[in-house]
């Protein structure tokens, strides 16, 4: 506060509050501020500082002081309207509109003090000459809050009628306002058309797109448009999650995340702004904030959550039950004070029904990472009618209905006829199949219980299923890695049941089971061969004869006995497996495609699905990237609902990433978001769920959508580990998370994402990476302002470059130091010799290639660094300096202008554009020397280059209209003379 001593101190240390965040701190300082400029005695100071008092209370949780300021500001005007300079007049009656909005979102003050001041605002506006066009725009913020819809229809007509003038709101802040009345009267579709310039970019502010964003959220949902409604979160809720004064729009992604089956993010939110439940500066965005924190807890109520710990307003915990009441209550109460200061029922009515809103989406993945839905949440079904408890026959039935045509939940049948039989009198055949279906259960510990289901078939007359029992014994134990044991243990089985198909004493069914049994133990033994890549021939040939001899069996019988035909599909899969095991993997591939279509024929798509998967990955490498993707595509289409999540997940990624490696990077990226949201709901959103955001962030970003991309990527980094994903991966995220930053404007992050990559890729062999990294960062750093850190970071890279051998980053990395070195304390003489050096290294390098197309590279590089030294020379001087130093620099600079022409000019055609882009700085800079016949020479030379070239290309079109400006110029000088 000392070094406030004159007017000018006063204005850098307002500048400086402006740019601080949003909130109490900001406000304190410009209060303090203020009381500084009192000391000036200069009227003005004190106007400008009660102008930024009022404006950072404007913009924080304190919107309730902004009145004082505004109240002594305009005493003054009244008083000495000469103290006032033209842009504090022009902000005195801009902020007339503040005072309207600001008054209505304080229900203490009455309507009829809102009337009056409207209505002084339409004098003062019409004393000044502006049009009513803004305050028309406050009349129909008047009318719409209170209710009255035919004033408020009156007033839209009249103020979109009215001519825009500086008092008018910016374009953008109109169309979010005029968007909202169009969903206020129930039409979605309008208000989102009309937004549709501020979501594109057309037109933007410090508040928009962030306010549309979040209001088209809703809509957008109401509509089915649920994937912009995603994008439109992930991106807005960035913009709004650091400024304090825009809890309304913060409401609006709360509300999202409760209509859209997110309502563990949406009490993420809540966590993060603890303040927004208590702030009491604006009641009417309080009321917004309250209402859709009851629609939240309501809904975690509806899910049996209403216990569940949550965030809520400080000095006690709170359960979802308890706070969906409390804010219910301080909606309601706060909607009275508004409609008891209207007096119209219009705001608790819409309090009422925007708590009272139902889920628009059952749950819409969004791809950040965030907890699931606890587990022990019932699903909210309507509740089933009650189905008629079946007796035991039925229930007997069913199973075998199941079994028989190997449909899911088959052994959840038998489990259930198991319930319903204990104390019964079963039959031998009844009890076996139920012990039969209860081993399958047990896995190893259901080994005993096979034998004795063997046991009870042969006790019910079927000896052969009775082999095939024991069988199925033998494959478990095989599963248990005791194979050899398993092995013995079907020999007998094996024997038994060949002897009694020959006897005609067992059908088909019962020999495959048991061939089919003994296979999959042979399998089992090709699996866990310990030989690595000279797998045991003997084995192998074992297991395909055992394969083989299934296939020979069923061959001809399946008809529409499901089981064989499932024996058959199954084969064709053990062959496959086999012909990996050997190499082979085209065959492989044909085969994994032959049994999967057989499962399909067969009516069981959902067994297909691994083989679709194993025939997907077998293609990829093979490089057949169509039939990976066909075969992904298809397994995710066979799996249906049967697919449980982390199959699911996998399939959805792999896709992904088949898409991404086609170009295909949109299609890719919903694909990835699936991967993402089944890794949730699977439990693996650390693992899996962290490299499914991972690859979604980069398709994201590969689609230029920077917000999206961004807040994936930044929501993958916790859980991303070198241990479980790779330290490439981590890299690779927090690269492009710098990438997407950057884009952004958001360069001191991007260049600290930049260098944690770098510090990682440092201890890496290969230094490629570590060097490009260093080199970015370098380029965050410098945007920033930072330039002593850009300076160090660009000599970094430029080490790491020269180390490389790789002259076109070092000379780049120096190029960039010399424009750093002109901005900061070292001058030109520093600018200067790095470009120097830049021009030496690239000379040196081409003394040395051999290479043609290295050559014409390193060529190319030497042109850009002469017109680039040129440029920079050009712009050493300042305009006010004396004639003989703009000279001078000027003559310096179209030296290395005219270097940079002779050097592309080298480069031929492939040149043309550089070269005449060269020449056209060349011709400037020889207007600015007053020597309009060789600018003009410079301009006909490039009108000439141009002949006959194609009229479409915009280059083409930029470079003819620029020489030919340059050429009139010129051509007006000498007439002049």
């Amino acid at each position: 506060m000392a070094g406030i001593t004159d007017f000018d101190a006063l204005r850098r240390a307002m500048a400086e509050n402006s740019e601080e965040p949003e909130g109490p701190a900001r406000n304190a300082r410009a209060e303090q501020l203020l009381a500084e400029a009192e000391k000036l005695d200069v009227p003005l100071a004190v106007i400008e500082a009660l102008g930024h008092q009022l404006k950072v209370y404007n913009y924080s949780s304190e919107k309730d002081k902004m009145f004082v300021p505004f109240a002594r500001l305009l005493r003054m005007w009244d008083e000495r309207p000469e103290d006032f300079d033209e842009y504090e007049v022009h902000s005195l009656h801009w902020v007339f509109k503040w005072m309207s909005s600001g008054m209505l979102g304080q229900p203490h003050i009455p309507l009829a003090s809102i009337e009056k001041w409207l209505a002084e605002m339409e004098h003062r506006y019409r004393l000044a000459g502006h049009s009513e066009r803004a305050v028309r725009s406050a009349e129909f913020s008047v009318a719409s809050h209170v209710g009255d819809l035919a004033r408020a229809e009156r007033a839209y007509t009249a103020w979109l009628a009215a001519d825009r003038d500086t008092m008018a709101d910016c374009h953008a802040c109109e169309l979010h306002s005029q968007g909202e009345w169009q969903v206020e009267r129930g039409r979605d579709a309008e208000a989102l058309d009309l937004w549709g310039p501020v979501l594109e970019g057309e037109f933007t502010c410090a508040h928009e797109p962030h306010t549309v964003l979040a209001s088209s959220l809703a809509p957008l949902l109401r509509l089915g448009r649920a994937d912009e409604a995603r994008a439109h979160h992930l991106r807005g809720f960035r913009l709004v999650r650091s400024m304090e004064s825009m809890r309304a729009a913060y409401a609006d992604h709360v509300e999202f995340c409760a209509l859209s089956g997110n309502e563990a993010r949406g009490l993420e939110l809540l966590a993060e702004r603890p303040a927004y439940f208590t702030d009491s500066g604006n009641p009417r965005s309080g009321l917004e904030f309250l209402s859709v924190v009851t629609l939240l807890m309501d809904r975690l109520t509806e899910l049996g959550l209403g216990d569940q710990r949550v965030p809520g307003p400080a000095g006690r915990p709170w359960t979802a039950r308890e706070l969906a009441a409390h804010a219910r209550v301080e909606t309601l109460a706060l909607a009275a004070r508004f409609d008891e200061r209207n007096g119209t029922t219009h705001v608790g009515d819409g309090a009422r029904a925007r708590m009272d809103q139902r889920p628009l989406v059952e749950r819409l993945p969004l791809g950040v990472r965030s907890a699931g839905r606890p587990a022990t949440a019932p699903v909210t079904v309507p509740a089933p009618e009650p189905a008629p408890e079946k007796d035991l026959a039925a229930l007997l039935a069913e199973a075998r209905r199941l079994s028989d045509t190997l449909q899911p939940h088959a052994v959840e049948a038998w489990l259930a006829v198991a319930r319903a039989a204990e104390g019964a009198e079963l039959s031998a055949l009844d009890r076996a199949e139920i012990a039969d279906h209860q081993a399958m259960d047990q896995g190893p510990e259901g080994i005993a219980l096979f034998e004795r289901a063997a046991e009870l078939y042969a006790e019910a007359g079927d000896p052969g299923e009775a082999w095939a029992a024991r069988a199925r014994g033998a494959y478990v134990r095989a599963l248990t890695g005791e194979v050899d044991e398993a092995l013995t243990a079907i020999a007998g089985p094996y024997d038994g049941v060949l002897a009694l198909y020959a006897e005609g004493a067992t059908g088909v069914r019962q020999t495959a089971g048991v061939l089919m049994s003994r296979a999959r133990v042979l399998m089992r033994g090709v699996h866990e061969d310990p030989s690595g890549d000279s797998p045991d021939a003997e084995l192998l040939d074992a297991a395909e004869a055992a394969v083989r001899e299934v296939l020979a069996l069923v061959d001809g019988h399946t008809g529409d006995d499901v089981r064989l035909a499932a024996r058959a599909a199954e084969g064709q899969a053990m062959l496959a497996e086999l012909a990996v095991r050997t190499g082979d993997l085209e065959t492989a591939v044909r085969l994994f495609a032959k049994a999967s279509a057989a499962f399909v024929e067969a009516g069981l798509p959902w067994f297909a699905v691994e083989y679709e998967a194993r025939s997907a990955g077998l293609a990829h490498h093979l490089g057949d990237i169509a039939e990976a993707e066909r075969a992904l595509r298809a397994a995710l289409e066979h799996g249906g609902p049967y697919l449980e999540a982390p199959g699911r997940a996998q399939l959805h990624l792999q896709l992904a990433e088949v898409l991404g490696g086609r170009g295909r990077s949109q299609e890719a990226a919903e694909h990835a978001l699936e991967a993402a949201h089944w890794s949730d709901e699977a439990g693996e959103g650390p693992t899996l769920g962290a490299w499914a955001r991972h690859q979604l962030g980069g398709f994201l970003l590969r689609q230029g959508r920077w917000a999206e991309a961004a807040e994936v990527l930044e929501s993958a980094l916790p859980d991303l580990s070198a241990e479980t994903h790779g330290d490439g991966a981590v890299v690779q995220t927090k690269w492009w998370l710098g990438d997407c930053l950057s884009e952004l404007g958001e360069h001191r992050a991007a260049a600290e994402r930049r260098l944690q990559a770098a510090e990682i890729a440092r201890h890496w062999p290969e230094q490629h990476d570590h060097a490009t990294l260093a080199h970015l960062a370098a380029e965050s750093l410098g945007h920033a302002g930072l330039h002593t850190e850009a300076d160090q970071a660009y000599t970094r890279a430029g080490d790491l470059w020269r180390s490389l051998g790789n002259v076109h980053g070092l000379v780049r990395s120096l190029r960039a130091r010399a424009w750093l070195a002109l901005r900061a304390d070292q001058g030109l003489d520093s600018a200067r010799e790095l470009m120097s050096a830049a021009i030496e290294e690239c000379e040196a390098a081409l003394l040395v290639t051999d290479d043609e197309e290295a050559r014409q590279r390193l060529t190319g590089e030497l042109g850009h660094t002469h017109r680039q030294f040129g440029e920079l020379l050009a712009r050493s001087v300042a305009e006010e300096a004396e004639d003989t130093a703009i000279q001078g620099a000027f003559e310096d600079a179209l030296a290395q202008t005219a270097e940079a022409v002779a050097v592309f000019a080298a480069l031929g055609d492939g040149a043309v554009h550089t070269r005449t882009a060269a020449e056209l700085a060349a011709g400037w800079l020889e207007a600015d020397l007053s020597r309009p016949a060789d600018a003009a020479a410079r301009a006909r030379g490039v009108l000439k280059a141009y002949e006959g070239a194609d009229d479409g290309d915009e280059t083409v079109q930029a470079r003819r209209a620029e020489a030919e400006q340059l050429l009139q110029l010129m051509e007006e000088q000498n007439d002049d003379k």
